[in-house]
Order: C-alpha cells, then structure tokens, then sequence
C-alpha cells in the first residue's frame, strides 16, 4: 500500500500520523485540522479527499467486510470523483482497545 520508499511522519494537532499516499499533493494540514474528529481515533487508516473543494475524511478497519483497509481502493473507485486528489494516512499510535463512546 505504500507510494514512496521512505515514511513520512506528519505532526498534526491530533497527533503524528504516516502519510501513505498523497495523490495529487492533496494533503493539507490546516484542512485535516479543521476536519479531524475524535471518533476517528479508533481507526489505524484514514482516507482523505476532496469533492466539491471540500475535504472528506473516511476511516478503515485492519480487517473487516465493510471497511477494511483492503476496500480503499473500492471506495476510491466507488465514492470518490475520477482523478480526485486523496490522501491515505495511518495511525501509528491506533490501539485496537480504544472502543467508541457510546
């Protein structure tokens, strides 16, 4: 799943994250800031794009039928404008433990 040979941390307010892919140079930190919630601290991987000029954030299971990190590229295909820039990025700190608030 990686693009480059080389990881690239990226220090944001909601902690460090690896950038995995940045299609179309579409990450930008003041968006993901603005856009970030907190439920989304129990996903390893989160996918970022853009429709309408307006950021999108999506997160994805290590495993799972619905979302499963290996269904990025079907919701890329499937959910995604053509060509849309998108980023994928994951949580090196995700522990599996962390449940959902209810």
């Amino acid at each position: 799943m990686h693009d480059k040979g080389g990881d690239d941390m990226l220090e944001t307010e909601h902690g460090e994250f690896e950038l995995i892919k940045n299609y179309r140079d579409a990450f930008i930190l003041d968006d993901f800031n603005k856009r970030y919630l907190d439920i989304f601290n129990i996903f390893p991987y989160l996918v970022g794009d853009y429709a309408s000029g307006m950021l999108r954030l999506k997160g994805f299971t290590k495993s799972g039928k619905t979302n499963g990190v290996r269904l990025i590229p079907d919701y890329l295909m499937e959910s995604c404008a053509l060509n849309c820039p998108y980023y994928i990025l994951k949580n090196p700190h995700f522990d599996p433990n962390t449940k959902r608030d209810s």
